[in-house]
């Protein structure tokens, strides 16, 4: 069983307006916000839901960030220890609607986008606190780290662009002019490659991280969304949430070779590139769908929680975290056996999940919680 070990922290003051994300669907109507900036820029794609807010009214979702936020004040949420160890491990506050983020082992450092404030903050994984913020472009919604130059890329859903960042200097170096709506983003590491899905174009961009251009466009199926590189094989997975289908790509020579059918709508994906395994989050059925990789077939589908959304590996003991946006868990699957072995409470609607693998250490954006969960791997 999973121990809880409290931590009491202030949060920041509740923002006084809380829009929720646009529900799926190519036709669906746009938060009020973007009706009111209608006339000052061109109408964006609408972009995967967020069921549980897409459905509130704004006066429900102030008082439920109150509600949210007395029970931070009461320290019910803190730091879930994988393996009954009481460590010591706070929450971290960030930016209004975080929804992506990513983690460079080496230098230890976290990088979560803040979707509405239209940030990236970028937090010390030792010290669990934030040490900057980063304006990127309009609707951040992906984010991605090359380890190797330090370098993170972070899609800009709204300007249709990525941000370019030193992890060093936190300084934008670059904006990469992409496709329509880009929301998922993957590097290989060892090519220095970064693939972006532009949700809003039936595409994948290239870009060379080198010269920081764009030098293939890749046609996929219908609203691609969630992306992963395999870093063993240098296979790319991008997942199109319209066609409920996932598109192989060659990583080297920016072909599609293969398209594997889901029967669901296909959000976040993650690979272990130790048994080249593919795990795809189904948004719109409680299940992950798992692809052999070799055979690119499904071989398995497990149940989790409702509206899974983001997928993270642990390649050292093959365990799978998928967090389950409208129950507000993550659950936690024993790779080799398929078997969900902890459904784990988090913060209020949970998006992504990343892993440190160096500090054994998983980091959970709650989209309505403006809070990053951090939790002890084993």
């Amino acid at each position: 069983m999973l121990t809880w070990t409290e931590h009491r922290t202030r949060p920041p003051a509740s923002p006084t307006r809380y829009e929720p994300r646009p529900p799926a669907g190519p036709r669906a109507p746009k938060p009020s916000r973007q009706r009111q900036k209608a006339a000052e820029k061109p109408k964006r794609t609408p972009k995967p839901p967020r069921a549980r807010l897409a459905a509130m009214h704004p006066a429900q979702l102030e008082a439920m960030m109150g509600l949210v936020l007395a029970v931070f004040v009461a320290g019910l949420f803190g730091m879930i220890n994988l393996v009954n160890r009481p460590v010591h491990t706070n929450a971290v506050f960030v930016g209004t609607a975080p929804n992506a983020v990513a983690v460079d082992p080496v230098t230890n450092t976290v990088y979560v986008t803040n979707n509405l404030t239209e940030t990236m903050s970028v937090i010390d994984g030792s010290k669990r606190a934030v040490i900057a913020t980063v304006p990127v472009g309009h609707h951040p919604d992906g984010v991605a780290v090359d380890p190797g130059t330090h370098t993170v890329y972070v899609a800009n859903s709204d300007s249709h662009t990525v941000s370019v960042i030193d992890g060093l200097t936190r300084k934008v170096t670059a904006t990469v002019p992409v496709g329509n709506t880009p929301f998922g983003v993957a590097v290989d590491p060892g090519t220095h490659t970064v693939f972006v899905a532009n949700y809003g174009h039936p595409t994948v961009s290239v870009i060379d991280g080198s010269t920081h251009t764009v030098i293939a466009t890749v046609p996929v199926g219908n609203g691609p969304f969630g992306i992963a590189v395999d870093p063993a094989t240098h296979v790319v997975y991008a997942t199109n949430s319209g066609d409920h289908t996932v598109s192989v790509i060659d990583g080297l020579t920016y072909a599609v070779t293969d398209t594997v059918p889901l029967g669901n709508t296909a959000g976040g994906v993650a690979v272990d590139p130790d048994t080249h395994t593919v795990y795809v989050a189904n948004y719109g059925h409680p299940t992950v769908s798992v692809i052999d990789a070799s055979r690119r077939i499904v071989i398995d589908s497990i149940r989790v929680g409702n509206n899974p959304f983001g997928v993270a590996v642990d390649r050292d003991t093959h365990t799978v975290y998928v967090t389950n946006f409208a129950d507000s868990t993550l659950s936690v699957i024993d790779g080799s056996t398929h078997a969900v072995t902890e459904t784990v409470p988090v913060g209020n609607n949970p998006d992504a999940v990343a892993l440190d693998p160096d500090s054994r250490t998983v980091y959970v954006t709650n989209y309505a919680d403006h809070m990053l969960s951090v939790l002890a791997a084993r």
